[in-house]
């Protein structure tokens, strides 16, 4: 509180301005200032608001790379419609006027040259759509030599020998080929995707690209390798038109027209039309096929996307198969069409299919939009107004199959960034069994067949050697961290059958790994983040909090978990600091402070943290954060503060009084002792009135938290002291009973009664009275709600405050 004059509201007017209260960071190790013993503002809230943050202004507007794919595609349907506009043409022509015109008239070559031509191109134009769809299929080829890793798959000596030995024996060539399949199998996760459907059962249909057409040759005549037949069918169908229509039209030889025949006059200029229709449809269409070569091939425009788009060697699949849908899109609609097309729409419709395949390529497409800086934005906020995606994702969490472990990362990936946005994290913890799904990713046994809350020994049992078990465990907990930031959500996480034992389970750190000295930090990832998202989960604010904090100390693993970080972790100040935090939290329910105080070890374990002799500049933070853990335990505790004197921790603690770093902690400590020890304890707390000097010095001081802390400690060491005791204490700290006096005379008065009169003090006390809060009538908080209510009521204080004036 600070005094100050308000010019607006006339002289002598006193106000009282209560400075604007700062902000914990999100380890909560922030300026000493933030504890428990002062108001906080709501953690959540605070990251939820600042995670939400957008400043247009500051983020470069970055251009899709998937727009020159769609620009291509629109420029080459412009010349594939052309080319089929003019064929339409060429052909109408050829049947109404030639053939129904002058076929009986035709010169035999050119009755021959006109129906190859239509043939030909009659065939290109009305197919044209079906050779789309084997285009399509053909983008599989790369996907099915390993979805997962996407490396080609060599043929060995071997392979092809079985290959050709199954055109003539293909009874024999079905058994060599499912034991060809199984040994693939291993290294190919393709094959193993197309056993599987989404739920890792087995598929009743046919992949496409996989389809014999022929019950021989099944390798030669399958679906995927239709599109390059097709392919150099079309150039060598429209390099014969232009060979058949350039001779004609160079030759001119029509035939004869004798003089009179009227039946014969037009007939040279149809043909002439007709070749000349002929050409121009075919010269488009190679104008099609070279330009699209040249950006294909030469440009290596796919290859530039690709980059541009950060998806790795894997991602020209995902390329192609885009390319290919705008084509198809213009081709088969408005050319405009494809143009509406972007990558992230494309990967949120290829995750909703049925398809394997396709569900990872979108998987992948999603995931690395999500995860690139210049892309994130707009992409999770497309993937978080779309709810039916969100639940997609949700429900891929579940697939567990080790065959799907590459989508079932992605999709934990892409969540773990959707989380970190308010309203996504409130839309995905919305969704039925949401949290039951992320709870699958904390897996950490696969043959686990007991209770979900059942107490088991942490260990990786796996039926699959290369599975990511840890993987998925860092990403859960990270979803459940970012989740966590939202009050309801941690009502839900609590309320998840299971899911709070499995976190707690990740707190647990072997001795080795804590004291090793080569440790890398991601071998501490798992346990840093469940230790993270427990105090989150512990520091919830209203019943929501109450109620975790009960069942988080009702775990019978978590308290001595901190424990031995506590213990083993000097190496790791953040870990320490974290624990320390937690048990704070845990404190300001009673249970779970006699819980902590009863579990052996833990309180001396602070208190080796707290009174360390030498402090390191990092380790600063935890040595506070202890001395606070202790003086929550210690208060409105009779168990804890007998078992704290057990510990005989009373002269070190009045040691510790002259440290400044822990001389506000060491004070509250020695004052909860003094007052909720009971009685029986004068031996135990004797040694406290050696403190008498440095109380006395720390009253007199300026600094305003050691001067607030040492008033309230100062009775209660005096009251050790005999008169004759005391007065040898105020020679040693220097300073008479009529300079002490005189302080507290100040603390109470701040200055003259008359000047505090004159001043309108009355009349601000009084206004006190009717603006009282129930900020003042609490000794610690949980956030913004009040713990631990203090016995003198505020109103009593300003009561007092106005008879001393009165009487005055």
């Amino acid at each position: 509180m600070a005094l100050h004059n308000s010019a607006e509201d006339g002289e002598g007017s006193i106000h009282l301005q209560v400075s604007e209260l700062q902000r914990l960071s999100e380890t909560g190790s922030g300026s000493v200032g933030n504890t428990m013993f002062e108001p906080q503002r709501s953690m959540m809230n605070r990251e939820s608001n600042t995670s939400d943050s957008v400043h247009p202004s500051t983020t470069p507007t970055v251009r899709a790379p998937e727009k020159k794919l769609t620009l291509f595609a629109l420029r080459l349907a412009v010349l594939e419609k052309a080319a089929t506009g003019l064929g339409t043409l060429g052909f109408i022509w050829a049947t109404v006027v030639l053939l129904g015109g002058f076929a009986i008239t035709l010169d035999k070559t050119d009755f021959w040259f006109i129906t190859i031509i239509l043939l030909i191109e009659g065939t290109r134009i009305f197919s044209r759509s079906h050779e789309l769809e084997w285009q399509h299929q053909a983008t599989w080829s790369i996907t099915d030599a390993g979805i997962n890793s996407f490396r080609v798959l060599r043929l060995s000596s071997s392979f092809v020998l079985e290959r050709i030995k199954a055109i003539f024996k293909p009874v024999l060539a079905v058994g060599k080929q499912s034991q060809r399949s199984r040994s693939i199998a291993v290294t190919t996760d393709a094959r193993n995707l197309r056993t599987f459907d989404g739920q890792g059962k087995t598929t009743r249909t046919w992949t496409s690209s996989d389809v014999p057409l022929l019950p021989y040759a099944q390798w030669v005549f399958r679906a995927r390798h239709i599109s390059k037949l097709l392919y150099w069918l079309q150039l060598l169908s429209a390099t014969a038109c232009v060979v058949l229509s350039v001779m004609k039209l160079i030759k001119h030889n029509y035939g004869n027209v004798e003089k009179g025949d009227t039946d014969k006059r037009n007939r040279k200029s149809a043909l002439t039309v007709f070749y000349s229709l002929a050409l121009a449809e075919a010269l488009l269409f190679l104008m099609e096929k070279a330009y699209c070569e040249y950006k294909v091939s030469f440009c290596k425009l796919l290859d530039e996307v690709n980059n541009e788009c950060e998806l790795g060697p894997s991602g020209l699949v995902s390329i192609k198969r885009f390319f290919y849908d705008a084509y198809s899109r213009c081709i088969n609609g408005s050319i405009f069409d494809g143009l509406k097309m972007d990558m992230v729409t494309f990967g949120m419709d290829l995750l909703g299919s049925n398809s394997a395949d396709e569900q990872l390529i979108g998987a992948k497409i999603l995931r690395q939009f999500s995860m690139s800086p210049r892309y994130s934005d707009d992409t999770l906020q497309k993937i978080g107004i779309n709810l039916s995606v969100i639940e997609r994702l949700v429900e891929i969490l579940n697939w567990t199959d080790p065959e799907e472990e590459v989508i079932r990362k992605s999709a934990a990936e892409i969540l773990s960034k959707l989380s970190g946005k308010k309203q996504n994290s409130i839309r995905v913890a919305g969704i039925p069994g949401a949290m039951e799904s992320i709870s699958s990713l904390l897996q950490t046994c696969r043959s686990s067949s007991g209770a979900c809350d059942e107490i088991s020994e942490k260990k990786l049992v796996s039926d699959h050697a290369n599975y990511a078990f840890w993987e998925f465990n860092h990403l859960g907990l990270l979803i459940l961290k970012k989740l966590a930031r939202e009050h309801d959500n941690s009502g839900k996480i609590g309320n998840t059958r299971g899911l709070l034992p499995k976190i707690i389970d990740f707190t647990h750190a072997e001795e080795m790994l804590l004291e090793a000295d080569n440790v890398t930090p991601s071998q501490l990832l798992t346990l840093k983040r469940s230790l993270q998202l427990v105090k989150r989960l512990a520091s919830t604010t209203g019943n929501t909090g109450k109620n975790l904090r009960r069942e988080i100390s009702e775990i019978v693993f978590t308290i001595s978990n901190i424990r031995d970080i506590l213990r083993h972790g000097e190496k790791h100040s953040n870990l320490q600091l974290l624990g320390i935090e937690i048990l704070s939290s845990l404190a300001l329910e009673e249970e779970a402070t006699e819980r902590i105080g009863g579990t052996g070890g833990v309180l001396k374990e602070l208190f080796n943290i707290f009174l360390k002799k030498e402090i390191p500049e990092k380790d600063k933070q935890v040595v506070i954060r202890a001395g606070e853990a202790l003086a929550m335990l210690v208060l409105e505790s009779k168990n804890n503060c007998h078992r704290i004197l057990k510990l005989c921790a009373v002269e070190r603690l009045v040691e510790a009084l002259e440290f400044s770093l822990i001389r506000v902690n060491a004070a509250r400590i020695l004052r909860n002792l003094c007052t909720y020890s009971g009685t029986n304890v004068f031996n135990q707390l004797k040694g406290i009135a050696n403190a008498a000097p440095i109380v006395l010095k720390g009253i007199m001081s300026e600094e305003h938290k050691l001067k607030e802390v040492m008033v309230g400690l100062a009775p209660l060491v005096l009251a050790f002291l005999s008169p004759e005791e005391s007065s040898l204490m105020f020679e040693k700290a220097q300073i008479t009973e009529a300079e002490l006096a005189n302080e507290l005379v100040e603390i109470l008065r701040t200055t003259d009664s008359r000047e505090l009169k004159e001043l309108g003090m009355e009349k601000e006390l009084e206004f006190v009275l009717e603006t009282t809060a129930e900020l003042e009538s609490f000794n610690i908080f949980s956030g913004t709600v009040g713990m631990s209510r203090h016995s003198t009521t505020i109103h009593s204080l300003v009561e007092t405050a106005l008879e001393l004036l009165t009487d005055e």
